[in-house]
């Protein structure tokens, strides 16, 4: 039997993976001891699929396919964090690239998309390590050829290739001395199993038995033991270069240091290694191309936050328009910095105010997308003064409120901005507005006065009557899967607009829970939120 990919499971897929990844990524976090025992593995794989599911989301729901695996393949490449989440982006483009998108998929196709993703992956790294991820991908690759010469159907495939990456995973700590003394498997490979795991369960239905009852977290021991004589920082940039200039760049990056992996295609390239010299490697990216994004991790640092540094506490500062907004995000325990439109939040307010906060960690929630790139370069000044910013970009206040909600101060950092972050992004957002002056909109033109209602960032529906402009707002933001519905109603508002919204709601979506708040910003009647 066959198998025909369609671009809804696509879509589901790309999902499922994020859940199952944000499900484990504090285990996987845990097992991480090679090559650097920074404890972030499974943060890193769980980001870089999020950019994925995220670049596929973006798409309307009409795009075909092989369009929509492109947008996820390149969303993986540009959005992938850490030497495994870089490697696990290689593969999964390899996979895809190998299929016939538009053709049935047969299980010997399978198999060859398997063996060339194992094979890229490896290609991709300087000096491949046994008892990594890069073993559990080639034995992927194996189980699924065995399973081709058994006969299986193409569905079965996946799910045989699925177990034998599961056993291979058991066996990581026997090829890697570091892993068996810590106690723990490879958090790399066991992030690939959790990947394999959700395509089993999408394509057949079935959830996989875990490759282990109780996976451990390692034993006891000083992060520099293990990375005694290692190099010192993690250099990651996006590279736009020609294909030609690669083998030059992988040489010159190899001498440099090690955990070597350069990936991509069709001048976008994803460059991670492990240096001393940081300008060297920085060079030699210039040296082949356009380095951009970059990013320089101090090991050492790191590793001391996650073996439990003493922190002096952790704050939020919220961007906030309306009186009733801002005593929301206070109740919450955040720093408010409240704007208007003739009263806007400047880089000198929004600096003053993260040194003022005597905080070690603080987490930035901007709430207009214009305030993103302000408070991202006030960050990088506290940044300087030993401070952990973190900048969600939130580009709507019903966002920020969502990723209140999840804000837990007794988590580790990394973790509660992960969470913050994702709360915020699967927030679908929407406003009601009225028109100042005659324009063109992403609707259709408009007059002064007349009601524009907001979708996601873009002008989407032109009426004249508030309420059904709200309404129609609502209807574009609805899911079968909603389950909550936020109305923030604006200063001066007519209050039934929301009633009536939350009355329909009631009757016909019992499956969603509706809250309604005072707002009293300006120029917005509504803020709409569904998540």
């Amino acid at each position: 039997m066959v198998l025909r990919l369609r671009a809804d499971a696509f879509r589901a897929w790309t999902q499922l993976c994020v859940q199952a990844l944000s499900t484990a990524r504090a285990e996987i976090d845990a097992l991480n001891v090679f090559p650097v025992p920074d404890g972030d593995t499974g943060t890193n794989a769980y980001l870089t699929f999020v950019a994925g599911a995220d670049a596929v989301a973006a798409l309307p729901d009409d795009v075909v396919l092989p369009d929509l695996v492109k947008a996820h393949t390149d969303g993986l490449l540009m959005g992938a964090k850490g030497n495994s989440g870089v490697i696990l982006s290689q593969l999964v483009r390899a996979v895809f690239g190998d299929l016939d998108l538009g053709a049935e998929v047969r299980a010997d196709d399978v198999a060859h998309a398997f063996r060339a993703a194992s094979d890229a992956a490896h290609a991709a790294v300087g000096r491949p390590v046994e008892g990594t991820i890069l073993s559990v991908a080639r034995a992927a690759a194996d189980g699924a050829q065995d399973a081709v010469e058994s006969g299986a159907e193409a569905r079965d495939v996946f799910a045989l290739a699925a177990a034998s990456a599961r056993v291979a995973l058991e066996r990581t700590p026997e090829q890697l001395a570091r892993l068996a003394e810590a106690g723990v498997v490879d958090a790399g490979g066991r992030a690939l199993v959790v990947v394999l795991d959700a395509t089993e369960r999408a394509l057949t239905g079935r959830a996989p038995t875990p490759a282990a009852q109780h996976v451990p977290t390692p034993l006891a021991a000083s992060g520099d033991d293990f990375v005694e004589g290692g190099p010192a920082y993690e250099v990651m940039y996006l590279l736009d270069a020609e294909e030609s200039e690669i083998p030059a760049l992988r040489h010159t990056l190899d001498a440099l240091g090690d955990s070597l992996v350069v990936v991509g295609g069709d001048r976008l390239w994803n460059v991670h290694v492990h240096v001393d010299d940081v300008g060297a490697a920085i060079e030699a990216g210039l040296q082949a191309g356009r380095p951009y994004r970059i990013a320089v991790t101090h090991f050492a640092d790191q590793v001391a936050r996650q073996q439990g540094r003493q922190r002096s506490g952790r704050a939020v500062v919220v961007a906030a328009t309306g009186a009733g907004l801002a005593d929301l995000c206070r109740e919450a325990g955040a720093h408010v910095l409240e704007f208007t439109r003739e009263r806007p939040v400047d880089v000198a307010t929004m600096l003053e105010t993260l040194r003022g906060l005597d905080a070690e960690e603080v987490v930035v929630l901007p709430n207009n997308q214009r305030y993103v790139g302000l408070f991202d370069a006030a960050a990088k000044q506290v940044r300087a003064d030993g401070v952990r910013v973190a900048v969600i970009p939130t580009h709507a206040q019903v966002q920020g409120l969502a990723a209140l909600a999840v804000h837990d101060p007794g988590r580790d950092f990394d973790e509660d901005v992960v969470a913050m972050s994702s709360a915020a992004a699967h927030t679908q957002h929407g406003a009601v507005t009225v028109a100042v002056e005659p324009g063109i909109t992403m609707a259709g033109p408009c007059e002064a006065g007349d009601v524009l209602g907001v979708v996601s960032g873009d002008f989407a529906v032109v009426g004249s009557d508030v309420a059904e402009v709200a309404d129609a707002v609502l209807d574009r933001l609805l899911s079968p899967t909603a389950e909550l519905v936020t109305l923030v109603v604006g200063d001066g508002a007519d209050h039934t607009v929301a009633q009536t919204l939350s009355r329909r709601l009631r009757e016909e979506r019992v499956d969603v829970d509706v809250v309604v708040y005072e707002g009293g910003q300006e120029n917005y009647p509504l803020f709409v939120a569904v998540e």
